[in-house]
């Protein structure tokens, strides 16, 4: 389990707004209305798109959401998107989508679904979002909603310009009615609009997993749990003031529905309970201090959940030997368990032991068929094992690494080190470029790919990357 800060820093130009002059004070106020109603419906595009989002790396998580996800994908007609789920660092029970290609899901939400059916019904609600275009049909009604709150505005400044100018009484007074009235029509009027786009997430979501043999009580479930936690805002916030229907509604509306499929007793299967269960132990030894893990897996549970749990938590707070204790009795339980020989493999890395954390890597390489993180740890190992004779293990692992996951900074961080140890300069300065791209610095960037250049030919692979990085427009942060 790592932490991989992805920086992605994407310029959006602001949409136009009339720029004749008397009008400034008009333009502010309409941006209010609508900057507003976004605070409401887009809190986690914005986060999503504001670069060093807290993701939360893990091999053996994200292939288990993988797993949920296929058969979600199939139905709604995105097997062929290459949608991923991003996992974030936040307590928090919550999910989101920041675009159509990638659905985040904050740990908490898999930390407290006590079965795959919860985050299953989560994944299926946020694939109907994707499947249903919501987020491009929000923005086209922002922009709607921006030209209507600059006419309401306009509108009722020239009410109060005539009063003025024919002294009537009392529309002074009024005006601020007049102005506002407006705006609050069309914040709630957006809000109102993302409520039905929530209510037709929620259909969609029960259409595919009726449509994949699954049920969806595990979604009631998660409802009934936001049920409890708005018990006491609802009753103090008007329901047209919020941007998703009450947990008391969704339930209402659905409940019925999901009753109807033949489905909706159906559990989860013995093996994929299990490994849900594996991944919240996992989470649980990462993020909870021992004395509070101890009271979720007392010492008298010794399963293989709380076993996990463990030995996670031991590595997390410095305890090798027990660690690797632990360890070793998981990979004597389950030898061909991948992820039991990556936790080995990463107490030993990180306890200054690459030497030795190369063989476990190895192997969990292979029983993982090669999967891009642990591939890239092994790399890591062989770089820093201090034998020059793994260097160009180290590169062909971490070359293939990063074909499938091009945006991890560590990783070519550990490849420009291999190529500087085989004694290859223009690699190494082409792999730095690329991590510090990767970690935001652009212009350390743009200063490795300069020096990287000169060493290619013109024309060459290794030229045109450098040359892509040179090309690329350092984004201009604002300052407001």
């Amino acid at each position: 389990m790592k932490y991989e800060c992805q920086n992605r820093i994407i310029s959006r130009p602001a949409q136009a707004l009339p720029t004749r002059a008397g009008f400034d004070g008009i333009r502010r106020g309409a941006a209010a209305v609508v900057a507003a109603a976004m605070l409401f419906v887009h809190t986690g595009e914005a986060l999503a798109q504001q670069g060093s989002l807290p993701v939360l790396r893990d091999a053996e998580s994200e292939e288990l959401l993988r797993d949920y996800m296929r058969p979600l994908l199939k139905a709604a007609g995105l097997s062929q998107q290459k949608i991923e789920v991003v996992i974030i660092n936040s307590r928090e029970f919550n999910a989101f989508v920041a675009d159509g290609r990638r659905i985040f899901v904050n740990y908490g939400a898999l930390y407290e679904s006590t079965t795959p059916n919860q985050i299953i019904g989560v994944l299926a609600h946020e694939t109907g979002h994707i499947a249903g275009g919501h987020l491009a049909r929000i923005r086209d009604q922002l922009a709607s909603a921006q030209t209507a709150a600059i006419i309401a505005m306009v509108l009722g400044a020239a009410a109060l310009g005539a009063g003025a100018a024919t002294g009537a009484r009392g529309v002074g007074e009024a005006a601020p009615g007049v102005i506002m009235g407006p705006q609050e029509v069309i914040r709630r009027t957006l809000l109102s609009y993302q409520r039905g786009q929530e209510e037709a997430a929620d259909r969609a979501a029960i259409t595919y997993l009726n449509a994949t043999g699954q049920s969806s009580r595990g979604m009631i479930e998660t409802f009934a749990r936001f049920q409890q936690q708005q018990l006491f805002i609802t009753q103090q916030v008007d329901p047209y003031l919020l941007s998703h229907p009450t947990a008391t509604n969704r339930i209402a509306q659905l409940e019925t529905l999901a009753r109807t499929s033949p489905h909706y007793n159906k559990k989860d299967s013995p093996e994929l309970q299990h490994r849900h269960d594996m991944m919240r132990a996992k989470i649980a030894g990462y993020f909870e201090k021992p004395e509070a893990l101890a009271r979720r897996y007392p010492p008298s549970n010794n399963s293989m959940p709380a076993q996990y749990a463990r030995a996670m938590s031991y590595y997390r707070w410095g305890n090798v030997g027990a660690a690797l204790r632990q360890t070793d009795a998981l990979i004597a339980a389950q030898p061909n368990n991948p992820y039991f020989y990556e936790l080995k493999g990463q107490v030993l890395l990180e306890s200054g032991r690459a030497r030795d954390a190369i063989a476990p890597l190895r192997r969990a390489v292979e029983l993982s068929k090669g999967t891009a993180l642990i591939r890239m740890m092994l790399g890591q190992a062989l770089v820093q094992g201090g034998n020059p004779n793994d260097s160009q293990e180290a590169i062909r692992e971490l070359r293939f690494a990063l074909q499938s996951e091009p945006n991890v900074a560590f990783a070519h961080r550990s490849l420009a080190r291999a190529y500087e140890i085989s004694g290859d300069r223009a690699n190494a300065d082409l792999s730095a470029a690329y991590a510090a791209f990767n970690d935001g610095d652009f212009r350390a960037a743009k200063t490795l790919a300069t020096r990287a250049q000169r060493s290619f030919k013109v024309g060459t692979p290794g030229w045109l990357r450098a040359d892509d990085i040179l090309k690329f427009e350092i984004p201009k942060i604002s300052q407001r």
